[in-house]
């Protein structure tokens, strides 16, 4: 007797959520299948993507090799931008690392004015973080949402801080929202429950803090591979949006990525290729090298 493996049909589905406006889109999400199940019963419309990280000023204590990429570039953010556009990126993350009071306290007026400038200069889609002080990114993010009007950018991070404001400026200007939660899935329903009584559930995304390998990854992981599970398998709408995995700040500042060139590349690698195993539909990476890398293991077109 011929043997065939078991194969399992799974009734929910991760929403489909598109950033991006006109031609330059990319869409998340949309499975009912866990990662990589391909031998089981349905879909996965839409492969993971990619989306290289830069910063609205120039970066410190970043390794030389890294920075050899991008040479002059990475002093304007729109030639950064166009930098990480021709390495074959699918989207931008732009981090609004100075709009921290904490940093250059940049007005909200002007980091908006600078966003619009990254936006206007590629043809791919714009992902915008603020500083994640929460009463500053209050101020910038509704800024940066006005300023794009209609360019469908995914914005966050929307917390149970400041979600009300920046929320509502993001949905009245037609753009996307980048739920942020601490690791723990209670927490992270909570907010999408008191979003989704205002903010259309397939206009977010889940972005559950991604942490290192070797420094708390086995807790996002856990998280991720949990909320990819109870939304496809249990069908639990608080859990069915895409996963966006940001861990780039984070593999960097290691010691072991800093200290050498290899180790950095197969630090952020083996920590893109586990969280995209654990669900996640997009995630965020710093070098060149490990966009290309991750898309070669992964086998991801």
């Amino acid at each position: 007797m011929e043997y065939k493996g078991p194969v399992e049909q799974h009734g929910g589905m991760v929403r489909e959520v598109t950033i991006g406006a006109g031609d330059r889109i990319i869409t998340l999400g949309g499975e009912n299948i866990l990662p990589f199940h391909f031998f089981d019963e349905g879909t996965n419309p839409n492969p993971p993507r990619f989306a290289l990280e830069i910063l609205d000023i120039k970066p410190t204590g970043w390794p030389d090799h890294l920075l050899s990429y991008y040479g002059e570039a990475t002093s304007d953010a729109p030639s950064w931008a166009k930098k990480c556009q021709d390495l074959g990126a699918d989207a931008v993350m732009l981090r609004l690392v100075s709009t921290d009071p904490a940093t250059q306290d940049t007005p909200p007026d002007q980091a908006a004015a600078l966003v619009r400038k990254v936006a206007e200069a590629i043809d791919i889609p714009l992902i915008v973080y603020g500083s994640g002080d929460t009463d500053k990114d209050a101020e910038v993010l509704p800024k940066v949402a006005e300023a794009c009007n209609g360019m469908g950018l995914l914005i966050g991070p929307v917390t149970k801080e400041n979600y009300q404001v920046v929320a509502k400026a993001i949905l009245e200007h037609g753009h996307k929202a980048s739920a942020q939660s601490p690791l723990d899935i209670n927490l992270l329903k909570e907010l999408n429950v008191k979003l989704g009584h205002f903010f259309p559930l397939d206009k977010i995304v889940i972005d559950p803090q991604s942490a290192a390998l070797g420094y708390g990854m086995d807790y996002s992981f856990s998280l991720m591979e949990r909320v990819k599970q109870l939304g496809v398998m249990v069908s639990d709408s608080m859990t069915q949006m895409p996963i966006v995995a940001d861990f780039a700040t984070e593999c960097w500042q290691t010691k072991q990525a800093l200290e050498d060139k290899k180790q950095g590349l197969l630090w952020e690698g083996i920590t893109a290729i586990s969280l995209l195993l654990a669900g996640a539909n997009l995630v965020v990476v710093r070098h060149p090298e490990v966009l290309e890398l991750v898309r070669n293991t992964m086998e991801v077109e």
